[in-house]
């Protein structure tokens, strides 16, 4: 009877699986998509970023559309070499992985404003917080994979997490202030690393009085690791709920992320005009996770991949038009009230 049901229960995972691309990576191939990540990587701190600047808006809308369209490039060659189901779930996963970065992007507008960061750091800051980033989401990737291949329970997990964690994000006041200096991960850097109060160019560490210290920039570089990590509770099984090839995850994680400096400089100063951002997120993370729910028994549906692409990217571009529309409204009528005041002042 044992043996039944496990048989039983194997068949179903197989399943499960089997209507998710399953493919047959090889090393070569693992080590042509790290090797040409870290080149790009490479090549964008030596020689684009090679000294400290301010970033303009049109320097980081080119970056930002190179970056993109890299990701996308990559996503054409999937679909030529493994096939449309393969390339779905990668522009499933790079479009998730996209939408909730955006919020992080502000978050490290609020970080760099809290601790008074240059504008001419901060590049070489988040050069190296998206750095560590490609590892832990890589670590949170294959662990990911690993839980819902041996206990199917998981499943059930995440998208409970999923649903919980879209009904704090729609519910999130952009407004509320939050103090960094008495964050955990900001506590013990201070406690375990010596920090000096000043910066030193932008460099992570320094010598003050003849001892090796580390500057304020180093505390801001773990406190974006930190967050980072809190986003990709979030979206690591939010992307699995599309997607179980860790190819594919890995990829469209790595693809998305990796132009996030750029969307920064670009969209840093936007914050406002995107209010209904978080809303849009929620309503992605509980599709997903409803997505997810339902794989598993009793259930055992299985929503086409094209389905998951028009959802995302209708409730994606429904928030963001939403916004730019009821801030370009809300504009004018501040220019009205502007208008009317002086004309009440100039002719009492």
């Amino acid at each position: 009877m044992l043996a039944t049901t496990l048989a039983a229960a194997a068949a179903t995972a197989g399943d499960a699986k089997a209507r998710f691309a399953d493919l047959d990576i090889h090393l070569w191939a693992w080590g042509a998509l790290i090797g040409a990540i870290v080149v790009m990587l490479v090549v964008d701190l030596l020689l684009v970023h090679r000294t400290a600047h301010v970033i303009s808006i049109k320097e980081a809308a080119i970056e930002s559309a190179v970056w993109i369209s890299i990701g996308l490039l990559f996503g054409l060659v999937l679909v030529a070499w493994q096939g449309g189901q393969a390339g779905a779930e990668y522009y499933a996963g790079f479009l998730i992985e996209k939408s909730l970065s955006i919020d992080n992007v502000f978050v490290w507008a609020v970080i760099f404003s809290f601790f008074a960061v240059p504008q001419e750091y901060q590049f070489r800051v988040l050069f190296w917080g998206i750095f560590g980033a490609l590892v832990l989401r890589a670590i949170f990737i294959f662990a990911g994979v690993s839980l819902i291949e041996r206990f199917d329970w998981v499943l059930y997990v995440f998208g409970a997490f999923l649903l919980y964690t879209a009904f704090k994000i729609a519910r999130h006041d952009e407004n509320e202030q939050v103090d960094y200096n008495n964050n955990i991960a900001m506590r013990a850097v201070r406690r375990i690393v010596p920090t000096t109060d000043r910066y030193d160019g932008q460099k992570l560490f320094t010598r003050h009085n003849a001892k090796r210290m580390a500057t304020p920039l180093f505390a801001v570089l773990v406190l974006i690791e930190f967050t980072d990590v809190v986003f990709a509770v979030d979206s690591v099984p939010a992307i699995l709920a599309v997607s179980r090839e860790p190819f594919i995850v890995f990829a469209s994680n790595a693809f998305a992320i990796l132009g996030l400096r750029s969307l920064y400089f670009l969209l840093g100063g936007m914050q406002g005009k995107f209010r209904y951002l978080n809303v849009g997120l929620g309503v992605i993370l509980a599709f997903v996770g409803v997505k997810m729910l339902l794989v598993g028994e009793p259930f055992e549906v299985h929503m086409p991949t094209w389905l998951s692409l028009s959802v995302i990217f209708g409730v994606l571009a429904v928030t963001v038009i939403a916004s730019l529309v009821v801030d370009k409204r809300q504009h004018a009528e501040d220019d009205d009230d502007k208008a009317l005041t002086v004309d009440l002042d100039t002719h009492p």
